[in-house]
């Protein structure tokens, strides 16, 4: 057995000299005089793809090309060294039993010495075994959770026996494992000792990996630096970071995440010195960048919904004499141009916070042109995976263009109400905003009253339901390669006496780049006598796509296409939902932007038998 820690051709494998650069030569020789850098020979490599790229790059004969003044005796010693080189080389592609060969060819008059590298592999080398051993707290098998862990390592390590061993496969497995360690209660973690012992004459080898998990960690107090205008309470109620907890490296991106987020600082960095403090209460050390107090930002869009869109908006991060958060935005665009203002408080200690808002808007549908006032009072409270909001609002539209009278106005949407609501919304997804897996619902009950003329009661409910469900496995290929069905529901009802007039705002319509492609914006909804298309009571969508991420050459790219089938109907009576169902079917792409997924779909709606291209962009500047 040969014991081999395979660091000999890590010299080999690292910077070369600018002359080792130089492409490698495969004629039998060139003329001295020719063109580019002067050499004093050239090297010829006859081996396997695979193994003449990795020696045309990374041999050190490679750098003494340029050295011109070599004699026969210098140069014989050099290629002595270059077998040895060699070898190496291919230790880390697996290769620990290879016939190498190298000489010099017969010299031809008025051409330079040519080096000839031949090389056979053979077979290449196989993992036999792995043996992972842990020690330091990691090693307290009576607690679940280090037993979860334990087996989780065993479970993801990379280089399972039967595989091809190579040095980038060996380093790739360590530095998972100890990934895996470090990510939650051992950030102290290391490798102690790791060594692969191979058989050369067997092409076998034995893997032996020992992780020191060091003592278990727990966060301590919050070191808060950069605070000018806020009080570190705030970087607490936003952080939720519970004193006495586990470290967990994910938590401590995702409160990095929220104070980023969060509009009051324009950075956040999270991080603990395991080197320094108690592990049972280690710091945690807070580095943020406030925010300017006050901003305008610009932005330009397109969607096919609309058309063109120039959007202002103005934040101003601590409102004087009141200390709220306001953010105030105007959108115009083709159809549906809006103004819009929001005023948040600080979160109080159960992260509740006061919010009131205003948002007028316009929207021309070619048929119905509905104008509609919102103002909103409440409180809102945003967790980890679950949002709350207890708000109390007055909705008011005025219809026009319809040629319906005022006979007609509830079908048309006019009317005014006012409504308490409470909304739950709950997220599970992995990552955000380009989640490879999981699922998130958001749920709206409220109840009011219509205002002017004959008052009447109503209650509302919404629900919508969105899932992300990987397809393959797993153990075949990595979570972000995988394909992807994405898949949404969603729903609506109103529950009035037949003669009330509750407001389109209230109501609901269907259609357009994030309904039912296909058809246009709110393009789905109730034959008015005129021909227009009013809202309705009850409304209900669904959607399925397939994602599948594209490769390059073989490499992951930003792109993802996509084939989908979506459907929706809005009816006045729950029962008609199902009848002449608007279907829309098609295809399109996805790009992984700076600023969030560009949409381009193509989607044909049966119903209408049209052809209508869906796309949705922005940019900020």
């Amino acid at each position: 057995m040969l014991a081999c820690a395979l660091c000999l051709a890590s010299a080999g494998l690292q910077a070369q000299s600018a002359e080792a650069a130089a492409p490698a030569n495969t004629a039998q020789g060139s003329p001295s005089s020719s063109n580019g850098p002067e050499a004093s020979f050239d090297i010829r490599v006859e081996a396997p793809d695979e193994v003449r790229e990795l020696l045309e790059k990374h041999l050190e004969l490679q750098r003494f090309r340029a050295v011109t003044d070599l004699d026969a005796g210098e140069l014989e010693r050099l290629l002595v060294l270059a077998r040895e080189d060699a070898l190496s080389l291919l230790g880390t592609l697996g290769y620990f039993g290879p016939d190498v060969l190298i000489e010099q060819a017969p010299v031809q008059a008025g051409l330079r010495p040519v080096i000839v590298v031949r090389v056979a592999p053979g077979p290449a080398t196989q993992v036999a075994s792995v043996r992972l051993q842990f020690e330091g707290a990691i090693a307290d098998a009576a607690d679940p959770e280090v037993q979860a862990l334990r087996a989780a390592i065993e479970r993801d390590w990379r280089l399972r026996p039967g595989r091809r061993f190579t040095q980038d496969a060996w380093d790739e497995a360590k530095t998972q494992a100890l990934a895996q360690l470090v990510t939650r209660r051992y950030p102290a973690g290391r490798i102690s000792q790791s060594q692969a012992d191979i058989d050369a004459a067997a092409h076998r080898a034995q893997l032996g990996l020992k992780l020191d998990s060091g003592p278990l960690y727990r966060l301590g107090e919050l070191q808060v630096s950069g605070l000018q205008r806020y009080d570190s309470v705030l970087v607490a109620r936003l952080g939720r970071l519970e004193r006495g907890e586990v470290y967990d490296q994910r938590r401590l991106v995702e409160a990095q995440q929220r104070l980023a987020s969060s509009g009051y600082f324009d950075s956040a960095f999270l991080s603990v010195d395991t080197a320094a403090g108690d592990p049972a209460a280690v710091p945690v050390s807070v580095q943020l960048r406030e925010a300017t107090l006050q901003k305008v930002v610009l932005g330009l869009g397109y969607a096919t919904d609309s058309g063109p869109r120039l959007s202002l908006e103005h934040i101003h991060n601590r409102l004087p004499v009141l200390g709220w958060r306001a953010h105030s935005r105007l959108q115009l665009d083709g159809k549906s141009p809006f103004v819009q203002t929001e005023w948040t408080s600080l979160p109080d200690a159960s992260l509740w916070r006061w919010a009131g808002a205003l948002k007028l808007d316009r929207l021309d549908d070619g048929s119905l042109l509905t104008q509609t006032q919102r103002w909103r009072v409440g409180r809102s409270q945003l967790g980890e995976r679950l949002d709350r909001n207890v708000y109390l609002q007055y909705d008011m539209s005025q219809v026009s263009g319809s040629g319906e009278t005022g006979a007609t106005a509830s079908a048309t949407g006019e009317g005014a109400s006012l409504s308490l609501n409470y909304a739950l919304t709950h997220r599970a997804f992995d990552t955000l905003p380009f989640p490879n897996r999981g699922h998130a619902l958001t749920a709206e009950i409220g109840g009011g009253t219509t205002l002017g003329g004959q008052r009447q009661p109503y209650v509302r409910g919404t629900a919508r339901w969105t899932g992300i469900v990987p397809l393959g496995s797993e153990d075949q290929i990595s979570q972000a390669q995988r394909g992807r069905l994405a898949l949404r529901l969603e729903a609506g009802a109103v529950s009035a006496a037949r003669e009330a007039q509750i407001p389109a705002a209230q109501l609901f319509r269907a259609g357009g780049d994030a309904s039912v492609r296909g058809y246009g914006l709110r393009d789905i909804g109730l034959a008015l006598p005129s021909g227009n298309v009013g809202p309705g009571r009850y409304m209900g969508t669904g959607s399925v796509e397939w994602q599948q991420p594209l490769r390059r050459g073989g490499v992951l790219t930003q792109w993802e296409s996509t084939v989908f089938m979506d459907a929706g109907q809005v009816a006045e009576r729950a029962q008609d939902l199902g009848q002449h169902l608007a279907v829309g079917v098609g295809a399109g792409a996805r790009w992984r932007s700076p600023i969030g997924p560009l949409q381009i779909d193509l989607a044909y709606g049966l119903k209408v038998e049209k052809l209508r291209l869906h796309m949705s962009v922005g940019w900020i500047f």
